[in-house]
């Protein structure tokens, strides 16, 4: 199966980017199934209904969120109507929505998506990523149950998104890092066969302070004092994200490659065609 990644899409520039490059990546490396994380696409804090559509519409299977999932009130009850958008799993039990599901891919496949939120650096102590995972993989074994699993890991430390990834190897097809807008370039497949990135990166503007207009930013860093408002930076966006190749009979990753597309960033790696 040839999937997509996307990481974290941040404000008008980032929503641009997807709606005017995916369907053209899709045709182009014949992509059977897409994965975009949009918890920053509406003004930089969480995701509303209209945009969770425009992203939809340009080409995204499963949208994903993170810590700002219910940052846009009304997404508290538009995902209970749209299954394609997925929330952390370890949210209260309270939460709206679910934290996996098992979408339908061409020629009959299915496709596990689950999304889990990191411990470490966080905001508030969330329940125990580690044990949340493990139930649903074990659940729906890719290469049985499901063709492909996809985990998107939205936390801040690399070495909890890392540790995510042996605890997963072998059992999903990629463990995706999200939630710190920067790329890293640590892409591989691990020894169990599961494809890892440690931060897929943003779909946003990266001539920016992780997305956002610097003049703010930069003032609370020099000054230690705020004025206003973070705001998303506009401009062109950089398509940031990774392209993943697996085995249908073992869902295990065959091809990782990290995609740069657009924007103020040069492509990395050779185009994934």
């Amino acid at each position: 199966m040839k999937m997509l990644f996307l990481g974290d899409v941040v404000g008008r520039s980032g929503r641009t980017a997807i709606v005017e490059n995916l369907p053209r990546l899709r045709a182009a490396w014949k992509l059977d199934f897409v994965v975009v994380n949009g918890e920053n696409a509406t003004n930089g804090a969480g995701l509303s209904g209209a945009h969770a559509k425009l992203l939809l519409d340009a080409g995204a299977d499963c949208l994903t969120l993170g810590d700002h999932a219910f940052d846009q009130k009304d997404m508290m009850s538009f995902i209970e109507k749209e299954p394609r958008i997925i929330r952390p799993i370890n949210l209260a039990r309270a939460a709206p929505g679910k934290g996996y599901r098992i979408f339908d891919a061409p020629g009959g496949r299915k496709v596990l998506v689950a999304q889990v939120l990191g411990q470490v650096f966080m905001s508030r102590p969330y329940d125990d990523p580690f044990s949340a995972i493990e139930g649903v993989l074990k659940s729906h074994p890719a290469g049985g149950l499901v063709q492909a699993a996809i985990i998107d890991v939205h936390c801040e430390a690399t070495s909890e998104k890392m540790a995510m990834g042996h605890w997963c190897d072998g059992k999903a097809s990629l463990v995706a890092g999200t939630h710190t807008h920067v790329a890293t370039a640590d892409a591989r497949i691990l020894p169990g066969g599961t494809a890892h990135i440690s931060d897929a990166g943003m779909c946003g503007n990266y001539d920016s302070v992780i997305g956002m207009d610097r003049t703010e930013p930069l003032r609370r860093f020099v000054t230690g004092m705020s004025k206003g408002r973070f705001q998303p930076a506009e401009g062109e966006a950089t398509l940031s994200g990774v392209y993943v190749e697996t085995d249908d009979r073992t869902g295990k990753a065959t091809r990782v490659e990290m995609v740069r597309q657009g924007g103020c960033l040069s492509q990395s790696g050779p185009s994934p065609v």
